[in-house]
């Protein structure tokens, strides 16, 4: 058993704190904290029980971080806050001898580039201290990364093509909205895509490749190749890799407002002028915007996100599809989240169990699929994400 802090009141928050308190055999003591300490409060209530203690942090600024550490002395840090704090918040559990554990790589504030290399390079200072890091537990990345280790473990002898399809066939019923943090999201799409072949990176101009794929109890979706964070580690640590690929489904819609909040310089993450006021329109835009915490009660369909993958057992050329369906509705009613938030939220509190059973625990900084993907996969089944696996199909890619 455990203490846990989390840091993020958002969707993911949410569903984080719920989960954690489904699970009072490994997490005995639970504090939820933001910036914003009303949000802590009301998903305590929603949790109910008293179960979770809340409090209030600015995640950007390390000695009140460490303040609240040394004051609840948590085993372990769940970071569901804004990627921009992810360096602030484990310069504080270093202070302060805290394990650590998040969902999306650091991502500087000024400049849409997300990537691993300032987290790595806390390897050295985690490992010093006999702490653990855990990189990106979500779900992509996060399930997809184990999901290739588990693959890699007993289906194959090496891997040489990964494509990870991530579809999201629900209805929200809003002319424009975004799954998570507009501000991350907006960033993270309208990006150049990348992919990995024959030991380099391959760079396309935004959404200039797609095709349709089908996707389980779904069909056919227009699928886009965009760059994804988990493609950088996974690379690294699957070398036979010849190919990474990342995709996800856009609407026709969803892709028309983008152009358009691009093209009218509302996706700029600059400060403009604007009355003698400096502000960053896409931070003005996420105020504008419907909250991603609020899109759960009138949210239809399901996700679809999984790994197909193509490799060599025992000298022969297999195919192997292992993917989860997430139903927007069932997200919504177990936690008062939709299921963007349910399968990252999920994740986190998975891991931060395989930490606290000593499962996934060793001094340094770590992506997932570098731990033991079995217990991982089992509590998947138990906790909400249940995976389905298809051998030798057509992988369409």
């Amino acid at each position: 058993m455990g203490k846990v802090l989390i840091i993020g009141a958002g969707g993911v928050g949410r569903v984080v704190a719920f989960k954690v308190a489904q699970n009072p055999d490994v997490f005995n003591e639970i504090t939820l904290a933001s910036r914003t300490k009303s949000k802590c409060d009301e998903i305590a209530q929603a949790v109910g029980g008293n179960k979770i203690k809340t409090a209030r942090v600015d995640a950007d600024n390390v000695p009140e971080l460490v303040e609240l550490l040394k004051a609840e002395k948590p085993d372990l840090v769940i970071n569901v806050a804004l990627p921009y704090q992810d360096l602030t918040i484990m310069d504080a559990c270093l202070e302060c001898g805290v394990n650590y554990l998040d969902t999306a790589n650091y991502e500087p504030l000024e400049e849409a580039k997300f990537e691993y290399k300032w987290q790595w390079a806390y390897q050295d200072k985690f490992r010093n201290a006999g702490l653990t890091a855990i990189l990106g537990c979500g779900f992509d990345p996060g399930v997809t990364g184990v999901f290739t280790a588990y693959a890699a473990k007993h289906y194959f002898d090496e891997i040489q093509y990964l494509d990870i399809v991530d579809c999201n066939a629900g209805d929200h019923g809003k002319a424009f909205a975004t799954n998570f943090n507009p501000e991350i999201n907006i960033r993270e799409v309208t990006q150049k895509g990348k992919y990995w072949e024959n030991g380099q990176w391959v760079y396309t101009e935004p959404h200039e490749i797609h095709k349709g794929l089908h996707y389980p109890n779904i069909g056919e979706k227009e699928s886009y190749l965009i760059y994804h964070e988990e493609l950088e580690s996974l690379v690294k640590n699957f070398p036979s890799l010849k190919r990474a690929r990342f995709w996800m489904t856009f609407g026709q819609e969803y892709l028309t407002h983008l152009r358009v909040i691009q093209n009218i310089g509302m996706a700029r993450i600059d400060p403009v002028n604007y009355n003698g006021v400096e502000i960053v329109p896409i931070q003005f835009l996420k105020a504008v915007l419907p909250n991603p915490g609020e899109l759960g009660e009138n949210y239809t369909g399901e996700t679809s996100i999984g790994c197909r993958i193509r490799g060599i057992k025992d000298g022969k050329e297999r195919t192997y599809y292992i993917y989860n369906n997430c139903s927007h509705e069932a997200a919504y009613k177990e936690t008062g989240a939709q299921g963007v938030s349910y399968t990252t939220g999920v994740p986190a509190m998975i891991g931060a169990m395989m930490f606290l059973k000593n499962k996934w625990r060793k001094p340094g900084v770590f992506n997932v699929e570098e731990f033991n993907p079995d217990p991982f996969m089992e509590q998947l089944n138990k906790q909400g994400l249940p995976w389905h696996e298809l051998f030798d199909v057509d992988l369409e890619l």
